[in-house]
């Protein structure tokens, strides 16, 4: 018996074993069946065994139309082929009690009439389940109502001093195109509702503020009106904002370059000083940067924002979110991705690829990177500590992100920190982690 591991992978317990068979001798008429057994006190499971038998053994089976011995599962070698070795792996439901297990090796001896003649056992070894602590996924509230958003950015041009779209005029097509087709990319879905549309309308710094108030007003007016009319939408679905100058947007363009005097630049677009006399001292004193500005910033700060607000309908039925998140994941709410993760076994690729999901869908969510942090753990035989520990991160400080976090560290074989985390988790009126931290302390002694 060469090369013996018995391990732990997910759901299954995986035997792996080199059988030497090189001094096995079989007599013509006998055959011998070798047998991996797990025992454990009073249960105990024969692996698929490998049996070799004897010229007129094997042929004796085969006319009597019985194949093998101990089954389909049996592999099955004539003594005069059988190999110097055998590679032998086996894969079989893990049960509780096989943790702390005997593997035996069983070698029954058969004669004719299909009687066994002799029987021997020994001891390959053994298998101690590394202590994993219980892992807490946490449900998230059902949302009641799912409201969503899409937003932009959209630069239409207008003639000077005009408030009327030419949906033909320099890239108007374009920018309408884009608010288009943010609109068109949730009305034609039969789960979702549009509930409003909010435009807000920005216009740059260099006229009177008080003509670019009315430029911004009627310029989002028309916006308003273009949208209505392109879909039919009553006038109420329609909301508008206005700003007449967008000086945080100048700000973040000045910020971003390196033109002279930015420092005192930006000290003016900081002050209280009005909106027009800001505008004209910084033109007066700094008249070749405000030139650049004019050309290269101000074009960019005429412009409208939206946002398109809509509903999704619930999903209840598990086969339906499967289905939904393999296509259009953003329309699932954290306890439907929950939902259909508790069909899974924990630790096996589709459970922890639901939770993966959910969490790129609600990347800031502290409960999507708790759930998502303990699939992770569920299925760290892949070794994939930093993937959990990157969740963690963004975990939050609640009793099950700190508990999570010692039990990573379980894992990872750091007891000194894995105390700390369950110990703070067990003052925070966590009862699982005084549990744990029980366990832990009584595998340490």
């Amino acid at each position: 018996m060469e090369r013996f591991h018995v391990n732990r992978e997910g759901r299954y317990l995986a035997v792996k074993m080199d059988l030497d068979l090189n001094k096995l001798d079989v007599d013509a008429n006998r055959a011998v069946l070798l047998t991996p057994r797990l025992v454990n006190g009073t249960d105990s499971l024969d692996l698929p065994s490998v049996g070799i038998y004897g010229h007129r053994r094997y042929y004796y089976y085969v006319r009597n139309g019985i194949g093998s011995i101990s089954g389909e599962n049996e592999t099955v070698y004539r003594a005069s082929e059988k190999p110097g070795n055998v590679a032998y792996e086996c894969l079989t439901e893990y049960q509780g009690w096989m943790d702390g297990a005997t593997l035996k090796f069983h070698r029954s001896d058969w004669g004719c009439c299909h009687e066994i003649v002799a029987e021997y056992d020994g001891t390959v070894g053994h298998h101690h389940e590394a202590f994993f602590p219980e892992l807490i996924f946490v449900q998230p509230r059902a949302e009641i109502m799912k409201s969503r958003s899409l937003s932009g950015s959209a630069y239409i041009d207008f003639p000077v001093d005009q408030t009327v779209i030419y949906p033909d005029y320099r890239c108007n097509a374009v920018e309408l195109g884009k608010i288009q087709a943010t609109i068109d990319s949730v009305r034609g879905d039969k789960d979702v509702t549009i509930t409003s549309v909010w435009l807000k309308g920005f216009a740059s710094p260099e006229s009177p503020y008080k003509h670019n108030t009315e430029l911004a007003i009627g310029r989002t007016a028309a916006l308003k009106k273009h949208i209505g009319q392109l879909y039919h939408f009553a006038d109420s679905l329609i909301q508008t904002d206005h700003e007449p100058e967008d000086w945080a947007g100048l700000r973040r363009h000045v910020e971003q370059s390196n033109i002279n005097h930015r420092a005192e630049i930006l000290a003016l677009i900081d002050s209280d000083m009005e909106p027009d006399a800001k505008e004209a001292k910084i033109k007066r004193t700094y008249p070749e940067e405000y030139r650049f500005v004019l050309q290269n910033f101000y074009p960019a700060l005429r412009h409208t924002d939206y946002r398109i607000n809509y509903n999704i309908r619930t999903f209840s039925e598990v086969e339906e979110i499967k289905r939904i998140m393999a296509e259009r994941p953003q329309k699932l709410s954290l306890n439907e991705f929950y939902l259909v993760a508790g069909k899974y076994e924990p630790g096996t690729e589709e459970f922890t690829g639901v939770f993966e999901t959910a969490v790129r869908m609600f990347p800031n969510d502290e409960i999507a990177n708790l759930n998502a942090a303990n699939a992770a753990n569920a299925a760290i035989r892949r070794d994939d500590f930093t993937t959990a520990r990157r969740y963690l991160a963004k975990a939050g400080n609640s009793p099950e992100a700190v508990y999570a976090r010692g039990a990573l560290a379980v894992r990872e074989g750091d007891y000194e920190v894995a105390r700390r985390y369950l110990n703070e988790a067990k003052e925070m009126g966590l009862e699982k982690a005084a549990r744990t931290l029980d366990e832990l302390n009584k595998r340490q002694k």
